[in-house]
């Protein structure tokens, strides 16, 4: 049973989705749209979408900027996740993480293992965690992937998740 109101389970949250590609444009981030039209049929509002290119810098501007808008509650990063020399989004935002949820993780790689890519799993270092009261997903940059963490743990804990990180002001 939910401990979460009626009018916070309808909640519309702030989200900004970041694509970390080398190669891909707006016109071909399938990723990031599959984010962004879940995120709206499930009553959500994009607050921020970019795409950027595989360097901490840029990674580091855009997560600074949304941290500090009040109108974003949530980051999820598309891409960059991997093993490849080129993928560091984990290490850039690892350290902004007051509050890791390991679970996440741990969830995320179980589900690619038996509904998606079987052992490759074990090359996903997908994670989560808290800044302050912003929650921020880092996602392979495989759409199928980010359908799965989308539609199996994002959408539904992100409410209680939002909830958890904010209730202290109440």
């Amino acid at each position: 049973m939910s401990h979460l109101t009626e009018a916070e389970k309808k909640k519309t949250i702030g989200i900004a989705v970041l694509t970390v590609s080398d190669t891909r444009e707006k016109e071909t981030d399938k990723s990031g749209a599959t984010i962004i039209r879940m995120a709206e049929q499930a009553g959500h509002h994009i607050a921020g979408y970019e795409i950027c290119t595989d360097e901490r810098e840029q990674i580091v501007r855009n997560v600074n900027r949304w941290l500090g808008n009040p109108a974003v509650e949530a980051i999820i990063i598309t891409g960059g996740s991997g093993i490849g020399y080129r993928d560091i989004t984990i290490e850039t935002v690892k350290p902004y993480f007051t509050k890791t949820i390991d679970g996440f993780g741990e969830l995320f790689r179980f589900l690619s293992y038996t509904e998606d890519v079987g052992s490759k799993a074990l090359l996903s270092r997908a994670t989560a965690g808290a800044i302050d009261e912003k929650v921020l997903f880092a996602l392979p940059g495989s759409s199928k992937a980010v359908e799965l963490a989308m539609e199996k743990l994002i959408l539904p804990e992100l409410h209680h998740i939002v909830h958890e990180l904010t209730k202290h002001r109440k």
